[in-house]
């Protein structure tokens, strides 16, 4: 039996490894390093975050995506120079080799509750029991496609997060549904790739985010009218990316509403100029689909009223994530059962762990109790610190007799008592919180 278990090797999961293993603690992490970013997001892609805001935590702060830049000789900066996807990719990797070397390339099918912790099966048959599991799978189980466009066959239906590879839609007619930073850069690199790409939205305009160090000459007033943060410019975004404990005691609704909405969907600032020549077709909501000689054929409704056709060989649905907990394939009936929920995902202490002892969820699935932060990179410092700590919190120490506390003594650490809710200020070259 191990103490810990992470099941989930992308920035979440590598992060929380590595703080663990900086206090000591005896853990286990299964999964593919950095899978979803390296073969399922497009190639050629931007992130939409900032160079600062795109770091994985360690305990010393010391690999930061900076530092892997400049080891490198690859290019950077702390604000406006967006990173691609396939730098933060070897970024990722690098980390991983150089804070948690020795995870297991394991694919988890099964999580059921033992005595004094869990049982986990591997696809590969290995089995394995734990105290404690930390779940940071990412993204993986939660894409999101409209009931609509499900009924189309997959060689006519992609999401956003299988289209790897876009030269293989050459030749071919493409619609690609959405409005978000995933639907705009996939459109944008259709279009540069020669594929007769339409891109359609429900919104009634496309929306891009600005520069994350806002706009205007005047350096001090551009920071007080848009301050910045790690999830985006501006005072909403601040509050959410620098006090995530704070987002648990928020009205439920508000909780869920924020989850969902906030930032809404949005493309980078440097897509702009790119996305210019695409035909769009914004305020458009599909109302039917079916599969014709022609390929496939979608009639699409206006804001005000009227109908359009459009026809294409293959339909993309950037169409984002939806987390649900019962999407997670590996967990028992029986957690699932007994887990407590804020509307479809765990409801979770200030340490990240659920109604079930031992059983802890980060990430995008923790979104509804730490707010947006939980989607972006960003969140990885506030996540891995807090758990690590509250973990290291938890070991046993040799049994020693004290006196009875006196008034002026502190109370002992809690593990619902928030932690580590001081950030510190972005410094001109530093390139990590």
């Amino acid at each position: 039996m191990c103490d810990v278990t992470i099941v989930g090797a992308g920035p979440y999961g590598l992060s929380v490894a590595a703080h663990l293993r900086g206090l000591g603690i005896d853990c286990r992490i299964i999964g593919s390093p950095m899978e979803s970013w390296k073969s399922k997001m497009p190639k050629g892609m931007l992130l939409k975050s900032a160079g600062f805001a795109s770091n994985l935590s360690d305990p010393e702060h010391a690999f930061t995506l900076r530092q892997f830049c400049i080891e490198h000789g690859s290019p950077y900066d702390h604000l406006d120079l967006p990173i691609p996807l396939e730098t933060f990719s070897a970024y990722g990797l690098a980390f991983q080799k150089r804070c948690v070397p020795d995870v297991e390339d394991e694919e988890l099918v099964s999580l059921v509750p033992a005595p004094e912790g869990f049982d986990l099966r591997m696809k590969s048959g290995l089995s394995f029991r734990t105290r404690k599991v930390v779940i940071a799978t990412g993204l993986t189980y939660f894409r999101h496609i409209p009931e609509l466009l499900s009924r189309l066959p997959s060689d006519k239906l992609s999401h956003a997060a299988d289209v790897h590879d876009l030269q293989r839609f050459r030749g071919q007619r493409v619609a690609v549904l959405g409005s978000g930073a995933s639907a705009i850069d996939i459109a944008v690199l259709l279009n540069e790739a020669r594929v007769n790409v339409q891109l359609i939205s429900r919104k009634p305009a496309i929306i891009y985010s600005g520069r994350w160090g806002g706009s205007g000459s005047h350096p001090v007033l551009r920071r007080l009218a848009h301050p910045v943060s790690g999830i985006g410019p501006g005072w909403k975004h601040r509050l959410f990316a620098d006090w995530p404990w704070l987002f648990r005691y928020f009205p439920e609704y508000y909780r869920l509403e924020m989850a969902e909405k906030f930032p809404s969907p949005s493309g980078g600032e440097p897509m702009k100029d790119r996305a210019a020549t695409i035909p769009l077709l914004v305020g458009r909501s599909p109302q039917e689909m079916r599969l014709s000689e022609h390929g496939v054929q979608l009639k699409l409704l206006s804001m005000d009223g009227n109908t359009h056709v459009v026809e294409a060989d293959h339909v993309i649905a950037a169409t984002g994530y939806k987390a649900d907990v019962r999407r997670f394939p590996f967990l028992s009936s029986s957690i699932v059962e007994q887990l407590r929920l804020v509307g479809k995902t765990p409801r979770l202490t200030a340490n990240f762990e659920s109604s079930i002892p031992g059983l802890y969820f980060v990430g995008h699935v923790s979104t509804t109790t730490f707010g947006p932060v939980m989607r972006f990179v960003f969140g990885t410092g506030f996540t891995s610190r807090t758990i690590s700590r509250h973990l290291a919190s938890l070991r046993p120490r040799p049994w020693r007799e004290s006196p009875r506390m006196s008034a002026g003594q502190h109370r002992p650490f809690s593990p619902e008592m928030p932690v580590n809710t001081h950030l510190e200020p972005i410094k001109g070259s530093q390139s990590s919180r």
